[in-house]
C-alpha cells in the first residue's frame, strides 16, 4: 500500500519541484479560485429563498402556525419580532390554502360560518350579541372591500340596546367606516350613494344619516341627503360649497402627496362663495364715430326761404273786451320802409349705436379661500429632517392656488401678505394614522444581483477551464519530450573497432564524392591544380 501511494506521490511531487514559483502560485491560487466558486454555487443552488406566508400576526397565531408547519416537516423562520412567519417561496400559494382549510391564521375576525361550526347550547345571549355584532361588522367590511377603489375597510357598528317595554322609543343604530383607497381614485356620487345603501341595508334600521365614511386621508365621503333641506336654496348653496372645497382639497391633497407621500399630508379647505345671482338689462346708446361722437348720417334737408317788398303797417282793433286790460287796447305800430326776409332750414338725421344687453352674472363667486396644512417630517421624531426649503416651497404652491381662486372683483386689492395669511402650513408628527394590515408580496423572480453573481461565475469558472487545458497540454507536451529523451537509444561504440583518423574519413569522403558526384570531383581536382 505504501509503495503504490508512493508511486502516486512521486510524480506529483517531480512535477510540482519543477515548476517555477510563479506557476506554483497560479496553480494554488486556480484551486483555491474553484473551491470558492464551487462552494458558492452549492450554497446558492441548496440555498432556500424564504419569503413571507403571513405578516402582523399576533403571538398566538405565529405559534400556531409555527407548530403547523414544524408538524409537517417544512422549514420556517420568524421574523419581525414574532409578527412574521417566512417559508420557502415555491409552496407559499400551497401553504396558504391548506393552512386556511385548517382554519389558521386565527385572527379573531369572526363571520357568520362561526356559528355554524360552534354552535352550542351554552353560549349566553350577551355572548351572542357580541359574535353577532363582530360578524357583521366582518362580513360588511369584506363586502366593501370588493368595491373597486378600496383596498382594505374597517367597520365599526354600534346597536343600541332593546327596550324591556314594547311602547318604548327604539333608538336607531350607527357606523363608522374607514376605507383605505387607491391614492387618486375619485368616487362618483352614484358610487358613494350605492355605498351608503349597502351599509344601511346592511345592518337593521340603520338610516343613512348615521353612517360615517372616511379615507385614510381624512377625506369624509359625503351623501346627497335628499331627505333634509330637500330642494331648498340652503341645502343646495352648502353643497355647492363643500364641493367648491372637496375639489380644492384634492387637488392640493394629490399635489402634495405625490411631493411628500400620501399618508405625510393633511388638507383641509375653508370657501367663502358670493351667492348673489344678479339680473340686469342695460340699453347703451354709443355714437358710432366716437372720436367726433358723431353718428352717420342717413338723410339731410335743407330749407331756404327769401322775400323782399314793402312793410305793411301793423294795427287793428283793440282783440280784447275789458277795457281794463292796458295791453289790450295798445297798437302795435310798424313803419312803411322795404324789408328783406331770409329762412335756412338745415336738417339732419344721423344713426346711433343702440345695444341691449341682458346680463345674469354667475352667483357661485368664491369672495375667500382659507388652506390649512398639516405636514408629517421624512423621520416622524425629527421636525428637523423636513427642510424650511420644502416647506416654502409648499407655501408658494398654496399662494397661487389661492390669487387665481378667489374672485378678483372681490378682492381688487390681493396682496401677498394677505394671501400668506390665508395659508398655514405646520409640521408635526402624526399620532392618529389608521393602519391596515397589508397582504405579504411574494417576489416571482430572483434578484438582478443573483444573475450578476452567476455571470461572473459562469465567466470565472470558463476561464478556468481554459486554463487547465492549457497547463494540462503543456504538461503532457513536455511529458512526451521527455519520454522521447529517455527512449533514444545510446550508441555505444565497439571496443574492437579501430577509431577513424581524419585522413581516412577524408579519403572516404572524396571516394563517396567520385562515384556519386564525378563532375563535382573533377572540379575539385582541377582546383586543387591550379592551386598547386
Amino acid at each position: 500500500m505504501k509503495e503504490s501511494l508512493q508511486k502516486f506521490v512521486d510524480p506529483l511531487k517531480a512535477y510540482w519541484t519543477s515548476r517555477s514559483k510563479k506557476q506554483q502560485a497560479l496553480m494554488i491560487s486556480a484551486i483555491v479560485l474553484i473551491l470558492m466558486v464551487a462552494g458558492a454555487i452549492t450554497f446558492f443552488t441548496t440555498r432556500t429563498n424564504l419569503v413571507p406566508l403571513y405578516s402582523n400576526l399576533s403571538p398566538s397565531e405565529t405559534g400556531s402556525i409555527k407548530e403547523s408547519l414544524d408538524g409537517r416537516g417544512i422549514k420556517s423562520e420568524i421574523a419581525d419580532g414574532g409578527q412574521t412567519i417566512k417559508v420557502p417561496e415555491d409552496i407559499v400559494d400551497t401553504l396558504k390554502v391548506e393552512l386556511a382549510a385548517e382554519g389558521l391564521p386565527k385572527s379573531g375576525s369572526i363571520d357568520y360560518s362561526f356559528f355554524s361550526q360552534n354552535a352550542g347550547m351554552g353560549t349566553t345571549e350577551n355572548e351572542f350579541n357580541m359574535l353577532k355584532l363582530d360578524a357583521m361588522q366582518t362580513e360588511l367590511a369584506d363586502l366593501i372591500k370588493g368595491i373597486a377603489g378600496i383596498n382594505d375597510a374597517k367597520v365599526m357598528i354600534n346597536l343600541p340596546e332593546s327596550g324591556i317595554f314594547v311602547n318604548d322609543v327604539k333608538e336607531k343604530a350607527s357606523a363608522s367606516i374607514v376605507l383605505s383607497t387607491i391614492p387618486g381614485y375619485e368616487f362618483e356620487q352614484n358610487q358613494i350613494k350605492a355605498l351608503y345603501q349597502l351599509v344601511s341595508k346592511s345592518v337593521p334600521n340603520l338610516p343613512t344619516d348615521n353612517i360615517v365614511i372616511m379615507n385614510q386621508n381624512f377625506e369624509y365621503f359625503d351623501l346627497k341627503n335628499e331627505n333634509n333641506f330637500s330642494g331648498s336654496i340652503f341645502a343646495n348653496q352648502q353643497e355647492i360649497k363643500k364641493e367648491i372645497e372637496r375639489d380644492v382639497q384634492r387637488q392640493v391633497q394629490t399635489m402634495l402627496g405625490t411631493l411628500i407621500g400620501q399618508d405625510k399630508v393633511v388638507v383641509s379647505v375653508t370657501a367663502d362663495v358670493d351667492f348673489t345671482q344678479e339680473n340686469r338689462e342695460e340699453n347703451l346708446v354709443t355714437p358710432v364715430d366716437e372720436e367726433n361722437m358723431e353718428g352717420i348720417a342717413i338723410s339731410a334737408q335743407k330749407i331756404t326761404e327769401t322775400y323782399t317788398g314793402n312793410g305793411n303797417q301793423v294795427g287793428g282793433p283793440v282783440q280784447a273786451e275789458d277795457p281794463a286790460d292796458a295791453l289790450a287796447a295798445q297798437y302795435l305800430e310798424g313803419n312803411t320802409n322795404n324789408g328783406d326776409y331770409e329762412k335756412v332750414d338745415d336738417t339732419i338725421n344721423y344713426e346711433i349705436n343702440r345695444i341691449r344687453k341682458e346680463i345674469v352674472e354667475s352667483p357661485y363667486k368664491i369672495r375667500d379661500l382659507g388652506i390649512q396644512v398639516m405636514v408629517e417630517p421624512p423621520e416622524a421624531d425629527n421636525l428637523n429632517s423636513l427642510p424650511q426649503e420644502r416647506v416654502d416651497d409648499i407655501t408658494n404652491m398654496l399662494a397661487t392656488i389661492v390669487r387665481t381662486s378667489i374672485d378678483k372683483n372681490a378682492n381688487p386689492e390681493l396682496t401677498d401678505e394677505a394671501i400668506n395669511q390665508k395659508i398655514s402650513v405646520s409640521v408635526q408628527p402624526f399620532e392618529g394614522k389608521v393602519t391596515f394590515n397589508e397582504q405579504p408580496t411574494s417576489s416571482a423572480s430572483l434578484s438582478w444581483w443573483v444573475y450578476v453573481i452567476g455571470g461572473v461565475l459562469v465567466a470565472i469558472i470558463g476561464g478556468l477551464i481554459i486554463l487547465i487545458m492549457r497547463t494540462r497540454r503543456k504538461r503532457e507536451k513536455t511529458l512526451e519530450e521527455t519520454v522521447e529523451e529517455e527512449v533514444q537509444p545510446v550508441d555505444v561504440p565497439d571496443v574492437n573497432e579501430s577509431h577513424e583518423t581524419e585522413n581516412s574519413l577524408r579519403r572516404k569522403q572524396l571516394e563517396k564524392m567520385a562515384k556519386e558526384k564525378p563532375d563535382e570531383f573533377a572540379k575539385l581536382l582541377r582546383s586543387w591544380i591550379a592551386e598547386d
